[in-house]
């Protein structure tokens, strides 16, 4: 959690050769410079190893808002409307044709990377843009959080904690609302996107998708149990030498409200996504798959906040059927209902080893939506107050139907505000009414793939005849 989007790539385009601006003959320049930028930085980006890749995702957004007023200009310019006070007439000489690989999509051959697909129109060039710029956010976001999943380092204090979350919160709903203002504007379209990446549907489940992560987040805050049991695991922790981990009182009720919430954002999503259906408009497996445990896992953490309600108030065995029902929402079969050697829980246990190497490696963490941590939480509170129960309460444990049957509706936290498109201050505007002082080749160069690698310098090669080791025909070293 939050979803490890792969940010899309693009080709090179040069604006000059479909636009002409009268009022300010340097925009379709400019556009392009910036537009090469953009670029370049997302496959640089592509080909980082993983470990490399998060320090690098500031430079990403950054270059895209950068470029981003450029190519509204140009899009407002179509339309003769004002930028910044400035009429800005730009004049449409022949249709783009601009190529992006999509990354929500499935892939047509199992194995093989998704094609590239081409987008003939200004509006789906800004799509792509908008798109990569929430993604980028939602991936700050993870970066954010992932120091607190890692049990090798020494545990973060409660203020580091607090910092990581709320940053992470801040950036899930900046996605949110990109990714909710492309999903209004692409309601006025008459023709078809020529991918799912790009559709109205897609954007308005990644909102969704966003505010439920959110939303989730404003719980994780002030939840104390996923920090113990991550504390239990690390082993630089030397805390319970000499005292028990501190879990203050919750307010649980509200928590478990919040997380309903954020199960119905993620349903939402979910239906939406699925609605794609199959063939070249059908979604990643792996997204579908996401969209679905983060629903579950959202309302397995509801049924878990319930279960804390009813054991401050003494109801132990209620509290027991609360868990109980997390853990049928999570698809986990409890300890006590199935004792001895079950092939599932092996799964599980073998899923759960797999997943804290990810968290270690930082490579595709958290792609779970949270299931494995949500799943130790209420095993150490059944096993806890299981104890409990059979020592001193003796309460009857009711079934797990008639506790859901009682579940009630979601509370939002959060809203999604409106996205401030950026714009083209005076003083740049200005600047682009003079002539273009050298030509727009952008265009003109050789289409590179995205899987293309920098080849370097042979080892014992004298510095400069690294060519005379290249084959002629192949291109490639011997």
């Amino acid at each position: 959690m939050p979803f490890p989007f792969i940010l899309p790539t693009t080709s090179s385009f040069s604006f000059s050769s479909s636009f002409t601006c009268e009022s300010h003959p340097s925009l379709p320049l400019n556009t392009s410079t910036h537009r090469g930028v953009v670029k370049d930085s997302l496959k640089k980006h592509k080909r980082l190893p993983a470990t490399s890749q998060n320090p690098n995702l500031p430079s990403i957004l950054s270059n895209l808002n950068n470029y981003l007023p450029y190519l509204l200009a140009i899009d407002a310019g179509l339309s003769n409307k004002a930028i910044s006070g400035e009429e800005v007439s730009v004049v449409l000489t022949s249709n783009p044709t601009i190529e992006w690989r999509p990354t929500l999509s499935d892939h047509a051959v199992p194995g093989k990377e998704i094609a590239r697909v081409k987008v003939q129109s200004i509006e789906y060039e800004l799509f792509f843009a908008l798109s990569a710029v929430g993604y980028t956010h939602t991936l700050l976001a993870r970066a954010s959080l992932h120091p607190l999943y890692v049990t090798s380092g020494v545990p973060l204090s409660t203020q580091e904690r607090t910092t990581a979350i709320t940053t992470a919160t801040k950036h899930l709903l900046d996605a949110a609302s990109v990714h909710d203002y492309l999903a209004r504007r692409a309601e006025g379209w008459v023709t078809t996107p020529p991918c799912a990446d790009i559709s109205q549907s897609i954007a308005r489940a990644m909102s969704s998708l966003a505010l439920a992560e959110a939303t989730l987040l404003a719980v994780l805050k002030d939840d104390p149990y996923p920090a113990v049991v991550a504390q239990d695991r690390n082993d630089n922790d030397r805390e319970w030498m000499y005292k028990a981990p501190e879990i203050p009182k919750v307010r649980a009720h509200l928590f478990a409200r919040l997380c309903l919430a954020a199960a119905d954002h993620a349903g939402q999503a979910s239906s939406l996504c699925q609605s794609q259906g199959r063939g070249p408009s059908k979604l990643n497996e792996g997204l579908l798959r996401y969209l679905e445990d983060f629903r579950k896992t959202s309302r397995a953490k509801a049924c878990r906040f319930f279960g804390i309600d009813a054991e401050l108030g003494g109801q132990t065995g209620n509290a027991l059927g609360w868990l109980r029902c997390g853990l049928q929402e999570l698809g986990v079969e409890s300890k006590e209902t199935k004792k001895g050697i079950s092939l599932t829980r092996m799964k599980k246990d073998w899923s759960e080893r797999r997943e804290d190497k990810k968290v270690e490696r930082g490579t595709n963490w958290g792609a779970d939506a949270g299931r494995v941590e949500e799943t130790r939480v209420i095993e150490m509170l059944e096993a806890k107050w299981t104890k409990i129960n059979d020592t001193m309460m003796t309460q009857t444990v009711p079934p797990p139907g008639t506790l859901l049957a009682s579940l009630p509706s979601g509370r939002e936290i959060h809203a999604v505000k409106p996205y401030q498109l950026p714009d083209l201050g005076r003083e740049s505007l200005e600047a682009m009414r003079a002539p273009p002082d050298r030509s727009d080749d952008f265009g003109d160069e050789q289409f590179s793939s995205d899987e293309d690698t920098v080849v370097e310098t042979p080892v014992g090669a004298f510095p400069g005849t690294s060519d005379e080791y290249r084959s002629a025909s192949t291109r490639s070293y011997y």
